[in-house]
């Protein structure tokens, strides 16, 4: 199983071979901003598939907010041009989740601690948003997932 930083340098290739300009150079920039990264601080570092993956949703959430300042400038070009990039970003992006889904994963999460004797209360917020965070890690909004599960244990 190829990284996402793999499956991207990759790409570049292919996007070269058919002659795709705005998704060449928009991953070339994703890469150009993931080495950025990576060379940054003290020590250098190689960022993994989760690491690139927020990187890629900031990416994208740039570009959108981008097109629509152009758009309310009236530049639908420009706008346009941004969109185009963030739906290149955006197809890096594993599947977002529905809330059902996330509610059930949540509920597993809970589930599997009360199976560990554990009594639940809205202390225990943190002991089920990890297994819960891993599971959903950048495919759903962080502060819906917090929401629900302190719903969640409210009713506990």
């Amino acid at each position: 199983m190829t990284t996402l930083k793999e499956r991207l340098h990759a790409d570049v290739v292919s996007h070269m071979k058919d002659r795709n300009k705005v998704a060449l150079t928009t991953v070339r920039n994703v890469l150009g901003e993931i080495e950025t990264r990576e060379k940054s601080g003290k020590t250098p570092i190689v960022l993994d598939d989760t690491q690139v993956t927020s990187l890629l949703q900031k990416e994208a959430a740039k570009r959108r907010d981008t097109a629509r300042i152009y758009t309310e400038a009236g530049e639908a070009e420009r706008a346009a041009a941004e969109i185009a990039e963030a739906e290149v970003i955006e197809a890096y992006l594993p599947k977002a989740l529905t809330a059902a889904e996330v509610e059930a994963i949540v509920d597993e999460a809970i589930e599997a601690l009360k199976a560990d004797g554990v009594e639940l209360s809205l202390r225990q917020l943190g002991a089920v948003m990890k297994p819960v965070t891993a599971k959903v890690a950048g495919r759903f909004d962080g502060k819906a997932v917090s929401e629900i599960v302190r719903n969640r244990l409210a009713q506990q």
